[in-house]
């Protein structure tokens, strides 16, 4: 919504003004920087001294902050108008900042510990960023087949390690939920060294079976969920690159138009001057 204007907002009227400096860059900076500066505060109310010190002069600054985020959203919206709903980031900082107005007391007061959400608005104010969240979406669907394989992965292998190693690790591998439990851990690298040590204490081999399963569980599985959302980072960057040449070319495709047609109108008048100069000359032969 804010990547291009349309022949409206282009116009000299206050809206598309207003349209101009929402997506101007030094606007957008400074929407930056005061989103860092709000995630500094934020912080900064984590810490009980600072608190105890300046925690009124923090809360003021929390609440200008939220209005300030408050007149940016109402200035996008009436400068964007419906285009600003059909945005999904429009409504995601819509929310966001929404939610930073919960009561202080009542039942909606626990809201107030998610004001911290206001940090990810940085993700759909820097292109970059929006980019990859993007692009993470996009890769969900291709993400079934993987998770199917994960699955089965961890019920072959929960499976065994139950068969092999629940007698003598029944907090690890008693039954099937443990075991699965603890290939998750194991997966994660979790006390992986001593979990396995543990096992080989019982069964000199177990490493057998840990390995190939931090092999394929860690290295193989989790590259294929990075590849997918790498190649749908790449799909998404030639799609918009695509989109952009698409756009060039037609103004290209427009400005050849007009300066053909500007070649039209004046063979045009050349034709209509020199049926006048015939016109002229016929009339003196006459005479």
């Amino acid at each position: 919504m804010q990547e291009a204007l349309t022949a409206a907002d282009s116009a000299d009227t206050p809206r598309a003004r207003a349209a101009r400096l929402v997506v101007s860059a030094p606007f957008q900076r400074a929407v930056i920087a005061l989103i860092l500066f709000n995630a500094v505060t934020l912080g900064l109310e984590t810490s009980d001294s600072i608190m105890a010190s300046w925690g009124d002069v923090l809360h003021a600054v929390d609440a200008a902050l939220l209005w300030i985020f408050t007149a940016e959203l109402a200035l996008r919206i009436y400068a964007f108008r419906g285009r600003f709903f059909r945005d999904p980031w429009g409504i995601f900082d819509l929310v966001v900042v929404g939610i930073s107005w919960a009561p202080d007391s009542g039942p909606l007061a626990v809201l107030r510990a998610l004001r911290v959400l206001r940090v990810l608005r940085l993700v759909s104010v820097v292109p970059s960023l929006r980019n990859v969240v993007e692009a993470m979406l996009a890769a969900l669907p291709g993400m079934g087949s993987i998770v199917l394989l994960m699955l089965l992965i961890f019920y072959v292998f929960a499976v065994m390690a139950v068969k092999l190693f629940g007698e003598g690790m029944a907090e690890q591998f008693g039954d099937l939920g443990t075991a699965l439990f603890t290939l998750f851990q194991l997966m994660a690298m979790d006390d992986f060294g001593n979990i396995v040590r543990q096992a080989m204490e019982k069964q000199p081999l177990a490493w057998l079976f840990f390995i190939p399963f931090s092999v394929v569980a860690t290295f193989v599985v989790l590259n294929l969920f990075i590849g997918v959302i790498v190649e749908s980072i790449q799909t998404l960057r030639e799609q918009r690159e695509s989109a952009d040449a698409r756009v060039a070319q037609a103004a290209t495709d427009a400005a050849a138009s007009a300066a053909h047609a500007d070649q039209l109108a004046l063979l045009a008048e050349i034709r209509a001057l020199r049926a006048e100069v015939a016109a002229l000359r016929e009339e003196r032969s006459r005479v």
